[in-house]
């Protein structure tokens, strides 16, 4: 009797979190409560959400990269080929790079002719099949290497002689690097000019009247050079050796590309173009000391 009271007095109890949670005699937790509701062979509900399916589901995402990566990488090809065919069309860099083709051998031959071209006897370009050797092969041909790194070695040079005076500041600098460029286009457009005018028939083109007019700047720095480290006697001296050089050197390169007909002996049959022509080739040549005088006296003090 004592068993079935105790029985009618007990009391089921009731499950859940806070039952749980403040229990202290219960040695396992009820995980029940969390699980979603199982199906009727035990195994719980699966479901997919349509909503997030995307293509890295299929692929992944290292694929989808590359594909991306391919396609910028094509992108950047096409536009890389129509920029440099917009390139072609106002400046020909295969004609450009002839320009460039030198070496140390021929960097060093060409400055000892443009300080001392009086004994060099053979000024003719030569030619491989109707085609100019490069500058590397033949000491006659023309560049661009030589007058552009003249050009920066004179405005860095420039720079150390204001420097040394405590005239320096960039406007001044930036004003010297301007009117040096802006003399030698000025020489270019006129030469160009004159021979268009004249209607000379030569195979001397604009970078090469370039290179020619850029020679100067090597005679620039060597004077501006001995002006710094013997004053202003050894700067009128070595002005005055390198625009004979430079005059002698342009006279006898540029004799042979406007002058038009040189017999085998390199005697000009002389009429009144030829006249022309060669008044235009002394001019160009006397015009180069001009340059050099008023782009440097201002450097020496």
């Amino acid at each position: 009797m004592a068993h079935q009271g105790y029985r009618q007095n007990m009391k089921p109890r009731a499950r859940g979190p806070s039952t749980m949670a403040g229990d202290p005699n219960q040695l396992f937790e009820d995980t029940s409560a969390g699980m979603p509701p199982s199906q009727p062979g035990g195994y719980p509900n699966q479901s997919y959400d349509m909503g997030n399916f995307s293509v890295n589901n299929i692929f992944g995402d290292s694929v989808v990269s590359d594909l991306a990566m391919a396609y910028g990488s094509n992108l950047a090809n096409q536009s890389k080929e129509m920029v440099n065919k917009e390139i072609n069309r106002f400046m020909p860099i295969n004609k450009l790079k002839y320009f460039f083709a030198v070496d140390t051998k021929y960097v060093v031959k060409k400055l000892a002719l443009l300080m001392f071209p009086y004994t060099h006897q053979n000024w003719e370009v030569r030619y491989s099949r109707d085609s100019p050797l490069t500058p590397r092969c033949d000491v006659n041909a023309p560049d661009l290497y030589i007058p552009s790194m003249a050009f920066i070695t004179y405005i860095l040079l420039a720079g150390m002689a204001l420097g040394i005076q405590k005239r320096f500041s960039p406007e001044v600098l930036g004003m010297c690097a301007s009117t040096a460029l802006v003399w030698i286009i000025i020489e270019v457009l006129a030469l160009l000019l004159c021979l268009y005018l004249v209607t000379v028939h030569t195979d001397l083109t604009t970078f090469d009247i370039l290179a020619y007019s850029g020679y100067k700047y090597v005679g620039m720095i060597l004077s501006v050079l001995f002006g710094l480290l013997f004053g202003k006697d050894g700067y009128y001296v070595a002005l005055a050796w390198t625009s004979c050089a430079l005059m002698f050197f342009i006279v006898r390169s540029l004799r042979m590309k406007i002058l038009s007909t040189v017999s085998s002996e390199g005697m000009v049959s002389y009429n009144a173009k030829n006249q022309i022509r060669l008044y235009i080739t002394m001019a160009t040549a006397l015009f180069q000391p001009v340059i050099i005088y008023w782009l440097t006296f201002h450097l020496i003090r």
